[in-house]
């Protein structure tokens, strides 16, 4: 019976109060006082069943306490007096396993308890077993029926060349044409006209194997060149038009071409296989398109940050330097309080290289946020002992992408918003004076990455907002991190009206990731993008990679956080470095942005983030939410990008963005079990490579449903998934 508590038989008195009579008690009074009030509490097991809460009853003479419980499980009051009365509730969701194949989940809740006083004192410790049943959701992923007989056919879908050859030339003469017995490769007769454009195509070299008469001045010609035979009879004056021969096809709609699937392209640099996001987001596929040679369309991006190191190898050529309009904007002293100086002993030049310092230990955060975007592939060349050749890759690959480094974060990782305005105004070409000096970008950029912030509110970020709507009145993109601070407040300048909020996503170990913890979630979030995982606050996922540091045979596991290219300030040189965080998932969204604008795909920002928008792949509740903004980015949808595998699966979430990856038996069918709550599931095709089921662009149906002790079975009857 759900919600009730079961009791293990420890002492005769446990029991008792719940089985004695009234007439057992009249005639043993004595000891039925310490029947119906016990001094001790021992071992019982609790099961709500379906319930989400149960209120919980005892008789109890002295105090008792809750010491231990399960971290899905709620008790109030924790403590008390008397009787022992508390009410438990489940937050089944909390525990649900990644497979959510537990039925049932179960718990231990341990209480101590102190009873009489004197010599009569008591103290012990009871453990109750605490269970409840999950909530289950039924489906299966099917594929259309192609045969459900010997004597039914299935459809036929004959592989068929999208560029099948013309089946010959059809002409137009401007005077009559020959009759059908006339007109032949072989006759002397015929108009003249005719009779002259069959002479100089054979002349030309051209066969004419067949001539079929269409009308008093046209007829079908098979040649044996269709390009050669064109160019002979458009230049012929009687010749009013000729055209190929097209080839048609029916349009049953089983039939259509079947394309073959392309490959991924695998970069061949170190440590590319630990670039998870690029791969999350379908960049193989983007490369292979990439190939194809259309991504010519100049670009830069502005990555407004802490500077970077332009002697990292991996950024070679990757970067507007010194003389192109890089620029470091900050004072000599940010905080004049302190007489701290920016780090590089200097006011604002063209030089924002992101400086040494005495004692600096952390890396370069600029140069890890630039590298996101456009480190170099292949070998670099030797940069230092031990050093990697040949590093990371950046997803803007071989496109015409580069980089303008804007230095608004001192050496001590801090900035303002006067800087950062200054810094916004010069990215997209505004003016701004710096030390008396008017200057404006030689190179503006279409795309500004501000991976910063800070939760202040929204009249003290005033100007701010007033500098990015005047950069995107010039033509930018904005984009903003969201923010690392665990919770709803918003984060400037994410939250401006005129930015676009980049919200992070880490592997879940499932077919769709998961919302960052640390991830601000708040309303002005527009987007999400792969940031990883902190390994300090949440449980780790680890992505499958290994990698081998000291060179020893020995790997070792890699966190779910983002690589890319660092600078060592100890030994002063070039290295790589993992870090999490929203400043992490912001540049991912900027350089699908250039590479947008870059193959041309949409031509201002407006466009791109529209485009981004409608092919980002929806998570954790269906439309837009404060999590996930409108969904992670898709490349590889977002760039149209060929597709490089097919396979079938599922991907379901709840409405909170926790993801579950249920087994599938050999039929498709599958059975979850979940807490309360809301549920999307995604039956579809995976064709980027990026293991995540139907998004943009793939083949997929979608149902929801609502589990709860009201329906604690949903059935999502079968999900059939088209082929692509």
């Amino acid at each position: 019976m759900s919600g009730q508590l079961e009791y293990a038989m420890l002492t005769p008195m446990w029991r008792a109060p719940l089985c004695f009579s009234a007439l057992l008690c009249g005639l043993l009074s004595t000891a039925c006082d310490q029947l119906l009030t016990p001094n001790r509490l021992g071992e019982a097991t609790l099961s709500l069943g379906h319930a989400q809460s149960q209120q919980v009853t005892q008789s109890f003479t002295g105090s008792w306490k809750v010491e231990e419980k399960p971290a899905w499980l709620t008790v109030a009051p924790a403590s008390g007096s008397g009787n022992v009365r508390f009410t438990v509730t489940a937050d089944r969701t909390g525990n649900t396993p990644l497979a959510a194949d537990q039925a049932t989940l179960s718990g231990k809740l341990a209480l101590s308890w102190t009873s009489g006083t004197g010599a009569a004192a008591r103290s012990g410790r009871a453990v109750w077993t605490v269970k409840a049943d999950q909530f289950e959701l039924r489906g299966r992923i099917v594929e259309p029926v192609t045969v459900l007989g010997q004597d039914l056919q299935p459809p036929q879908r004959p592989a068929v060349r999208a560029d099948a050859p013309a089946h010959g030339v059809i002409v137009k003469y401007r005077a009559q044409a020959p009759t059908a017995a006339g007109l032949t490769a072989q006759t002397a007769h015929g108009p003249l006209a005719a009779q002259r454009g069959i002479t100089r195509l054979q002349a030309a070299g051209v066969g004419v194997r067949r001539v079929q008469a269409l009308s008093e001045r046209s007829a079908a010609l098979q040649v044996s060149d269709v390009a050669a035979a064109l160019s002979v009879l458009r230049a012929d004056p009687a010749v009013e038009s000729a055209v190929p021969n097209a080839v048609l096809r029916t349009q049953a709609a089983s039939e259509r071409p079947i394309r073959p699937l392309a490959r991924p392209v695998e970069p061949a640099d170190q440590y590319a296989p630990l670039q998870w996001p690029l791969r999350l987001l379908g960049y193989g596929a983007v490369w292979r398109d990439m190939e194809a040679g259309a991504y010519t369309r100049p670009v830069t991006v502005a990555v407004i940050d802490s500077g970077v190191r332009f002697d990292h190898p991996d950024l070679a050529g990757r970067l507007w330097g010194p003389s192109e309009g890089a620029l470091d904007v900050l004072p000599t002293f940010l905080n004049s309080a302190q007489a701290t100086d920016n780090g590089d002993g200097d006011g604002p030049d063209r030089d924002p290289t992101d400086p040494r310092t005495p004692g600096r230990t952390l890396g370069s955060h600029g140069t890890h946020v630039t590298g996101i975007i456009a480190a170099r592939w292949g070998d670099n060349g030797e940069s230092c002992a031990g050093c990697s050749r040949s590093g990371v890759v950046g997803a803007v690959s071989s496109a015409a992408v580069k980089v303008l480094p804007i230095r608004a974060i001192d050496a001590q990782g801090e900035t303002d918003v006067a800087q950062v305005v200054t810094a916004l105004r010069y990215a997209a070409g505004l003016s701004v004076t710096l030390d008396g000096v008017t200057i404006t970008s030689p190179h503006p950029a279409q795309v500004i990455n501000l991976s910063l912030g800070g939760e202040i509110d929204a009249a003290t970020a005033q100007p701010m907002c007033d500098a990015v709507l005047a950069a995107s009145q010039a033509g930018a993109l904005v984009v903003v991190a969201a923010g690392n601070g665990y919770g709803s407040a918003p984060y400037y300048p994410a939250a401006c009206p005129a930015a676009v909020a980049v919200g992070s996503v880490t592997l879940s170990g499932a077919s769709a990731p998961r919302r960052a913890v640390y991830s601000s979630a708040y309303p002005a979030v527009q987007l999400s993008a792969p940031g990883g995982t902190d390994p300090f606050q949440e449980p780790t996922t680890y992505n499958g990679m290994s990698w081998d540091p000291q060179g020893d045979g020995s790997p070792e596991r890699f966190l779910d956080a983002v690589i890319s290219t660092g600078w060592d300030y100890v030994q002063d040189r070039p290295n790589y470095e993992v870090e999490s965080g929203t400043s992490q998932a912001a540049p991912q969204v900027s350089a699908l942005a250039a590479l947008l604008l870059s193959k041309g795909v949409t031509t201002d920002a407006p466009g791109t983030l529209a485009r981004l928008v409608a092919t980002a792949t929806d998570l954790g509740a269906a439309g837009r939410d404060e999590a996930f903004g409108f969904g992670m980015i898709n490349a590889a949808a977002a760039l149209g990008a060929p597709a490089v595998s097919d396979t079938l699966g599922l991907r379901l979430q709840d409405a909170r963005g926790r993801s579950f990856q249920p087994p599938l038996d050999a039929q498709g069918s599958f059975r979850a079990f979940l807490g309360d709550g809301s549920y999307r599931a995604v039956a579809g095709r995976d064709l980027n490579a990026n293991g995540v089921f139907g998004e943009a662009g793939e083949p997929g149906i979608e149902k929801e449903a609502v589990l709860g002790p009201a329906t604690p079975v949903g059935d999502l009857g079968d999900l059939t998934v088209q082929p692509r």
